[in-house]
């Protein structure tokens, strides 16, 4: 279905403020997931549904620690990874400007910070090279077994150019936890080749694969690779839980944002028209048959989000927008985090 986008938006963030977030954290929050929802991603309002957002009762101030000219830590106190994140964000911005790069750790967060692309953006768009990668719950499968033991361990990298930031935001996962979500939320099945059911067996059944395990984005080496080498930058790296060992009830968003200036090297100018110039030769290179369309990371998203900002509505799945409704209404008991 279609909805206003302004009604939308409203309805979103009354959810989220219902969820015990002030206006501050409602803002950053609602900017996140509406990165996502406009981009067609799945790390959008989904999240509001089901077990949903609420705040945990028991987080405290978030804490630079282990810090440094160039570096540091922050301890997120249990508090919502995506204001933690977007924290984190700032201070690397803030090191790369004064020293060249910027580099934070993350850790004690037990929420997702959603489309991690968002996060990098931000950097590009200071001109500079954004690298954020986040840890997660074991749902994913190594090559060779069906055991969940990674996390869908998304990678965003973000570079600048003449005419705006590149952004690529992938799970190493073959789908992110909330897509399968989505789909059983949809009563849609999944793609065959994605999934595992508790016994090894492919699946198609959203609710078999969330009781099994997701295959890696290639279901092979190279997947299984690098989500491995992900998990270890936002788990073992900056101290949270990985791979089911350690808290993995209270400290598995481990992250690490790296703002990269790129005077330490080429020069701002010359990477921003080196990217643009990039971009100009793949968009020109001779398409396969059947083929309309040679995209950059991130194009498609972006053109998407601005086709529907123009358009001043929003296409949402029934279910999903039907619960969002039920969220919003003030005398609807919202899920609660035990203390």
């Amino acid at each position: 279905m279609k909805v206003s986008l302004n009604e939308f938006e409203a309805v979103t963030r009354r959810v989220i403020a219902r969820y015990g977030y002030s206006e501050s954290e409602v803002a950053t929050i609602h900017a996140v997931l509406m990165y996502a929802q406009l981009r067609g991603n799945n790390q959008g309002v989904v999240k509001l549904i089901g077990p949903g957002i609420p705040r945990d009762p028991e987080a405290g101030t978030p804490s630079l620690v282990n810090e440094t000219d160039v570096s540091a830590m922050i301890d997120g106190a249990r508090n919502h990874a995506m204001v933690v994140v977007n924290d984190a964000v700032d201070t690397a911005l803030t090191k790369a400007t004064e020293r060249g790069v910027g580099i934070v750790g993350v850790h004690h967060l037990n929420t997702s910070s959603g489309a991690i692309g968002y996060y990098a953006r931000r950097i590009a768009e200071q001109g500079m090279v954004g690298i954020v990668v986040a840890g997660a719950p074991p749902t994913v499968a190594p090559e060779g077994s069906y055991k969940a033991i990674f996390g869908t361990n998304p990678l965003a990298i973000a570079v600048p150019s003449t005419t705006g930031a590149v952004v690529l935001d992938m799970a190493t996962a073959a789908m992110a936890l909330y897509g399968v979500i989505e789909a059983q939320t949809a009563g849609q099945p999944l793609p065959p080749d994605i999934a595992y059911d508790s016994e090894g067996r492919l699946t198609t059944d959203p609710a078999a694969a969330l009781t099994g395990a997701l295959r890696t984005f290639d279901g092979g080496p190279k997947g299984s690779g690098l989500s491995f080498m992900v998990q270890a930058l936002a788990g073992p790296l900056v101290g949270a839980a990985f791979a089911g060992v350690g808290d993995v009830a209270n400290n598995w968003g481990g992250h690490l944002v790296i703002a990269l200036d790129p005077e330490l090297l080429g020069g701002r100018e010359r990477m921003s028209a080196g990217v643009t110039a990039m971009s100009e030769r793949v968009k020109a290179a001779p398409p396969l048959p059947g083929v309309d369309e040679i995209a950059v990371p991130g194009e498609l998203g972006d053109r998407r989000a601005r086709a529907t900002v123009e358009a001043g509505e929003i296409e949402v799945e029934d279910n999903l927008y039907a619960e969002l409704l039920q969220l919003g209404r003030e005398d609807e008991a919202l899920p609660q985090t035990p203390a």
